[in-house]
């Protein structure tokens, strides 16, 4: 697997990527992480509130909001093809201390400090 492979390694981190299936098993990634001591970043913050280490991802709220504000537009009768592709422009990084301690890793004081949520 990959935990273990990275592990045996040392010193190796993994990103997971944004992927519906990773997120809806997301409690047996972060155990696996977990396990093998390996620095994992996710993509959301649920993922960091569960236990993981950090995420840095698009802001959700902001994201539906602008889903909404699309199918108001739509609904008043604009076309869909009408309409620009907007890409995300706020994004959030959550760190969870308590993960960082079990990890033995440090995160410096600058990094917290921009950090838009610390879980302790």
């Amino acid at each position: 697997m990959v935990f273990a492979e990275i592990a045996q390694k040392g010193g190796g981190v993994l990103a997971v990527p944004p992927d519906e299936f990773i997120f809806n098993h997301a409690a047996q990634v972060i155990a696996l992480a977990a396990r093998h001591a390996v620095p994992t970043i996710y993509p959301w913050r649920e993922q960091v509130q569960a236990g993981g280490l950090m995420s840095y991802g698009a802001d959700e709220p902001t994201l539906c909001q602008q889903a909404g504000i699309y199918v108001g537009r739509i609904l008043k009768g604009e076309k869909p093809a009408d309409l620009p592709v907007e890409q995300p422009t706020k994004f959030d990084l959550v760190i969870n201390l308590k993960t960082v301690k079990a990890l033995g890793l440090t995160v410096p004081s600058g990094v917290l400090a921009i950090a838009d949520e610390v879980i302790e």
